[in-house]
């Protein structure tokens, strides 16, 4: 029996009675990041690593919530659990399970750049992988960290030299802790919407060191932005919030932007290639890193993944799951933008990757600037 099953809710450890980022409401959850597509509402209880508790909280609400640190193994019913870093945001992990002598690994999203920020990616020897495919091409193909970080900041002072506020729309968890790594260097007023300072204000709570940044509220006049920068997550695009700023030059952070034609076809000033995912490269090296003699491929390019790994003499197949509708739950800016409800509605809403792959080289309409 397979250690893990693919049912209609989710990952099952049927030995450990517990699922892993379920997409249904489950008895028990072990999350491996704090992304809407991986953690959902209605479980009984959670178990996730100690760095992303705090998150789930923001996103999820009060439950019944248990964490563990990297490396730290329990057992649930026989079945040995511990959580390594993953590299994909703040506190995600990848779940080892074991039991009667056989090891799965279940990758969540991950991605093998240390950031700086959520720890650097560690593989897991294993005799099962099961990993994400969302950039799964080989027409992506990162750039380091550095490169990109000194794209948007010279585009950020060429926004100032020409009189416009640079908006840059980036996911509010990850990615945007990532980009105030060097927006520092440019300016030191940072305005940010109001679920990315939610987010901000739950991991200083927790403890992290971060860059100052102010809220956008309705009272601040136009002026106030002046020489600042904008953090706003990828719906906020063409919405009247965003319009305040006028006038803005927007600049998109996703892995999609890696495609020329994404930039245009999603009517932006800029786009810059940062991507909280592996690339196709990544992607290999970490599987290839844990020596499984099985892979299981979920949400993203399955089948060109499957296909090369098939092919390369690793066995591999795809799996179908309900990842990757990755969406920004507008509770996260509640509470700064209360009074902009109409404004900031649908700031959020965002779907993962795109929804027809083929779409996807010729820049699809169905890109999601939050990867």
């Amino acid at each position: 029996m397979a250690l893990i099953e693919f049912s209609d809710k989710g990952l099952y450890c049927r030995a450990g009675g517990f699922y892993i980022d379920p997409w249904r409401p489950v008895d028990r959850a072990v999350i491996t990041h704090a992304h809407s597509d991986h953690a959902r509402m209605g479980s009984k209880a959670y178990l996730c690593h100690t760095q992303c508790q705090p998150l789930l909280q923001l996103r999820l609400g009060d439950n019944a919530y248990q964490s563990l640190e990297w490396e730290t193994p329990i057992y649930i019913n026989g079945v040995r659990l511990s959580l390594h870093p993953a590299g994909h945001m703040i506190g995600s992990s990848q779940v080892r399970i074991e039991h009667n002598g056989e090891v799965w690994v279940v990758s969540g999203d991950y991605k093998v750049e240390d950031d700086g920020l959520s720890g650097p990616f560690a593989p897991v020897p294993c005799h099962t992988f099961i990993t994400e495919s969302t950039f799964g091409l080989p027409v992506y193909d990162w750039k380091p960290q550095s490169e990109i970080f000194t794209q948007v900041q010279d585009w950020v002072r060429q926004c100032f030299h020409n009189g416009k506020r640079p908006v840059l729309l980036a996911y509010s968890l990850g990615k945007a802790q990532r980009l105030l790594q060097c927006l520092p260097e440019v300016t030191d007023s940072i305005y940010v919407h109001g679920a990315i300072w939610n987010a901000q204000q739950a991991l200083l709570k927790a403890g992290w060191a971060l860059p100052d940044v102010k809220p956008v509220t309705p009272d601040l006049p136009k002026e106030t932005f002046r020489n600042s920068v904008i953090l706003a997550p990828p719906g906020a695009d063409g919405s009247p919030w965003i319009k305040r700023f006028s006038p803005s030059a927007i600049g998109v952070c996703s892995g999609w932007m890696q495609v020329r034609g994404n930039v245009r076809r999603s009517n932006v000033d800029a786009g810059f290639p940062l991507s909280d995912h592996a690339d196709w490269k990544g992607l290999l090296q970490a599987i290839r890193a844990t020596g499984a003699e099985k892979v299981f491929v979920t949400h993203g390019f399955q089948s060109a993944l499957s296909r090369y790994l098939t092919e390369t003499g690793i066995e591999a197949g795809e799996v179908k799951t309900e990842y990757g509708d990755e969406t920004e739950e507008t509770v996260l800016g509640s509470e700064i933008v209360q009074t902009d409800t109409a404004e900031v509605s649908n700031a959020g809403e965002e779907q993962e990757h795109p929804s027809t792959q083929n779409d996807e080289l010729k820049g699809g309409a169905n890109y999601d600037p939050e990867d």
